[in-house]
């Protein structure tokens, strides 16, 4: 079970279904795809996907960890990681509301600590090229963008 954890302003919760609810309606302003396609998920739809994520790849090697994001007891995002072999793979969401207050950024860099503290060797994104808010921030925390692209999203890597 992975722990919670603080940065400044905001506490990152362990996924839980539970948050399912809250969750939906902090990820329903549709603005939060154009640049990762979908839709916002209903109730139920996060329920599912977090009974899954939470049961985890049943692969030995593979590791997934998510949080929820809070803020003054307001959910108001979430950051994950899934790790291979000494590799993670971040990503990070802030509800629309919420946007354009520096939380994406503390989010993503108490991610990058965190990992760190957890002797994670390499951290990675992909983000797609007209993302320019998600570049922000991978830039922030110390990332870098590599020529590499996959499905249309650059990679970015320690």
């Amino acid at each position: 079970m992975i722990a919670k954890y603080r940065t400044d302003r905001l506490v990152m919760l362990p996924l839980q279904v539970e948050y399912a609810g809250v969750m939906a309606k902090v990820l329903a302003d549709p603005s939060l795809y154009t640049f990762t396609g979908g839709e916002p998920p209903t109730k139920e739809a996060l329920e599912a996907r977090y009974a899954r994520q939470l049961a985890g790849p049943g692969r030995a090697n593979e590791h997934w960890l998510n949080w929820v994001i809070q803020h003054d007891d307001e959910l108001i995002g979430y950051v994950q990681a899934t790790i291979i072999d000494g590799t993670a793979e971040i990503a990070w969401v802030i509800g629309a509301a919420w946007q354009r207050r520096g939380y994406a950024k503390e989010a993503a860099q108490g991610l990058f600590t965190w990992l760190r503290t957890q002797r994670v060797e390499r951290i990675i994104a992909h983000i797609n090229p007209e993302h320019t808010a998600s570049a922000a921030v991978a830039t922030a925390i110390g990332l870098h963008r590599t020529d590499e692209l996959a499905d249309g999203e650059y990679l970015w890597t320690t």
